[in-house]
């Protein structure tokens, strides 16, 4: 399968261009970051990709074929999103969550099968969060809160997660936690991520492949496994930095000069 493809993307919104001629191919199988200013584009990247924000001009497909030609019940099942900061209903509980997961593949009457109990185990216990499943989301941590929504995605066994800001008002402890969760999904699964982040040294740790984006056109895009340089980030920000050896992994860690 060929994935998400974006070709000449152009968006606008409320008359404002947001993206200036995107040419991007996600290919299956790997982890994408996406970083830049605030207001570059990144999430309106991904929403678009997620056949929410519908193109001015150019297009998204997956697996080749036009996203907006796919029936919303097929591309449930290949494409989940979980969009920065989601709502959650009141005084739901994490098991009644990830099982809203399974509405892709339920029949006409919404019956859930053992397919979907046995689909609502294992996105539970990949997520470490079995011993809570009868707990309320609200009244989680907000590590564990983020963990059931991805369940959720999981729930829906897409081969594509796109993640909106996942580590959003989360504390530094928060967000290794779910960004090792997403890696490690990605491992054991094989499940294509694609996520917007905000701190450049956990999107060199955390990802195979980094996306810069700034003024809605991509500034640079690094080969999988390629390291951070320098310039590429100061080309983002307008910033001096350094760009560290880690201890223990072949990544960068990006601090700014002094």
């Amino acid at each position: 399968m060929t994935g998400l493809e974006a070709s000449g993307l152009r968006v606008e919104l409320a008359g404002r261009a947001v993206l200036h001629g995107i040419d991007l191919a996600i290919a299956d199988g790997g982890v994408t970051a996406i970083i830049g200013p605030n207001g570059c584009g990144k999430s309106t990247l991904l929403r678009t990709f997620a056949r929410i924000v519908r193109p001015t001009e150019g297009g998204v497909t997956l697996d080749g074929r036009d996203l907006w030609d796919i029936d919303a019940r097929t591309r449930a099942r290949r494409l989940g999103f979980l969009p920065q900061a989601p709502q959650t209903p009141e005084g739901i509980r994490v098991r009644a969550l990830v099982t809203r997961g399974r509405t892709p593949h339920q029949g006409r009457f919404g019956l859930l099968s053992k397919a979907d109990h046995a689909a609502v185990d294992r996105a539970i216990e990949r997520v470490g969060l079995t011993a809570f499943e009868h707990r309320r989301v609200d009244r989680l941590s907000g590590g564990q809160r983020q963990r059931a929504w991805i369940a959720l995605a999981l729930a829906q066994e897409t081969s594509i997660l796109l993640l909106d800001e996942p580590t959003t008002y989360l504390d530094p402890p928060h967000q290794v936690d779910v960004l090792r969760l997403v890696r490690r999904l990605n491992r054991e699964t094989g499940i294509t991520v694609v996520m917007v982040l905000h701190d450049i040294t956990l999107a060199s740790l955390y990802a195979d492949r980094v996306i810069g984006m700034r003024d809605g056109r991509l500034a640079f895009a690094t080969e999988p496994g390629e390291r951070l340089a320098p310039d590429q980030i100061e080309t983002l920000f307008d910033m001096q930095v350094h760009a560290l050896d880690h201890p223990t992994a072949d990544r960068s860690i990006i601090v700014p000069r002094d």
